[in-house]
């Protein structure tokens, strides 16, 4: 790593405004000079940080004031700017849509605030023009520690960035280029989201000309001299307060394939944190589970979509649920609870066998079934969650054998509902967990890999 370059956040009014576009251009360009970037999305999303991986962003994760407090959200920043030259946020939603959109707590503005992060607001320039400089204003005012010190034009040329701009400066807001539309780049969406980087044909090639335009029409030195007016992290304690392992390391098996790339960072960091051995494996296209774990992971991601090929491999169906009937620990999210079933449905309603450790079967529905933050706590003893644990929810299958050995408590509102099976440490349900807001529930989990390993003589 070269010279430490500091820190941005890339927000926006509104969804849809093209931040993620922005960012991948801006990570592009600064990869192709040299500089070793991490990149950090506001907020709880999977997908956004799949795309700052493949402009060869060194460092990846999200940060979220919902799921851990003020301390936790530096300490993951400060971990991130130790491994890079450059760190780039990207927000989230609208630059102040918090928790319940009535609330600036998750808000971009939020993290901002926590960090101490200047902020440069993009705008998408197609079917308006002055009255951005009023909307810009508005964002700017709206708090007195906004942050907001630079905007960057999007889907705008060059010519007409160029004649605006002078009603920005007025405000003191710098304006730091313009990013033409380009019909060729295009980032397609399904119901959860952007489309995964694998399923796009020519995804690098098109990281590259975004690269390109970035460099044309984006002043990327004056982006720099921002980011280095964010004041350092100073974390002297950071490695006190690191988790020790609770024991041996233990081999865990993480399904990484098309159907499940749904993974925080931090969850898989904590986990390594306390001994887990992280070994991937394709529930798609390997014959079975890897030898030797003692614990399992099935991520969030689109079983739904693959519910064929997920079907047609009878053996690793088989094998993870002789491992699941011998009492292995697994923690299953969302899609991978949904392909623990005894039947999925996909897209198009036909129904498939999956792994039977559910008994009961995963549907379609039309319309998201339960969408945002939750807080999860246990209605009796649970051997790994001893108090709460933070998540969230967003998905459009359904079950009808969604658990009940939880209870999820919806923030700013009266409404709870029973969730998630857990016995044991095997633990699914429809819930994303996020592991750092109870490190015991991860150190606990851990442990019970450990036991299994313990019990079945090493394995």
């Amino acid at each position: 790593m070269g010279e430490m370059m500091g820190r941005v956040m890339f927000a926006a009014p509104a969804s849809g405004s093209g931040k993620t576009t922005v960012v991948c251009g801006i990570l592009q360009a600064l990869s192709d000079r040299g500089y070793h970037c991490a990149s950090l999305k506001c907020g709880p999303d999977y997908i956004d940080p799949l795309y700052h991986r493949m402009t060869g962003a060194d460092y990846g994760g999200n940060l979220d004031s919902f799921f851990v407090g003020e301390t936790v959200i530096r300490q993951q920043l400060w971990n991130a700017e130790s491994e890079a030259d450059f760190t780039i946020l990207e927000g989230v939603m609208g630059y102040y849509d918090g928790v319940a959109g009535v609330s600036l707590q998750a808000s971009s503005y939020d993290i901002a605030r926590i960090t101490q992060t200047p902020v440069i607001l993009i705008l998408d320039g197609k079917g308006s023009a002055l009255s951005l400089a009023a909307m810009v204003k508005g964002f700017a005012e709206y708090r007195m520690d906004s942050r907001i010190c630079g905007v960057l034009w999007n889907r705008t040329t060059p010519l007409m960035a160029e004649r605006f701009s002078p009603f920005l400066e007025e405000m003191g807001i710098r304006v730091v280029g313009a990013l033409p539309e380009c019909e060729s780049i295009r980032f397609p969406s399904r119901h959860l989201g952007l489309l995964l980087p694998h399923e796009q044909k020519q995804l690098r090639t098109q990281m590259q000309i975004l690269g390109t335009q970035v460099t044309r029409g984006i002043d990327l030195d004056l982006i720099l001299e921002i980011a280095r007016s964010a004041p350092e992290l100073s974390m002297p304690d950071l490695r006190r307060n690191q988790p020790n392992p609770s024991a041996q390391s233990v081999r865990i098996a993480v399904a990484q394939d098309e159907a499940f790339c749904f993974y925080y960072q931090e969850n898989l960091r904590l986990l390594e944190a306390f001994g887990a051995e992280i070994v991937s494996f394709s529930p798609i296209h390997d014959a079975k589970l890897p030898e030797g774990i003692a614990g399992m992971l099935l991520g969030g991601g689109y079983p739904e979509v693959y519910a064929s090929a997920l079907s047609v491999n009878t053996s690793m169906r088989e094998s993870i649920g002789r491992s699941i009937g011998d009492g292995m620990p697994f923690l299953a999210e969302c899609g991978g609870f949904l392909y623990l079933h005894e039947q999925l449905e996909d897209e198009m309603g036909t129904a498939y066998a999956m792994v039977g450790a559910i008994h009961g079967k995963a549907y379609k529905t039309e319309k998201l079934s339960r969408f945002g933050y939750i807080t999860l706590r246990s209605k009796q003893k649970d051997v790994c969650l001893n108090e709460s644990i933070c998540g969230h929810e967003f998905h459009y299958w359904d079950s009808d054998a969604c658990g009940a050995d939880w209870i999820a408590d919806k923030p700013l509102s009266s409404r709870t509902w029973d969730c998630m099976h857990s016995q044991k440490g095997q633990i699914a349900g429809f819930a994303h967990l996020y592991y750092p807001s109870n490190p015991d529930f991860a150190k606990r989990w851990v442990m019970e890999c450990q036991a299994f390993r313990h019990k079945k003589g090493n394995l």
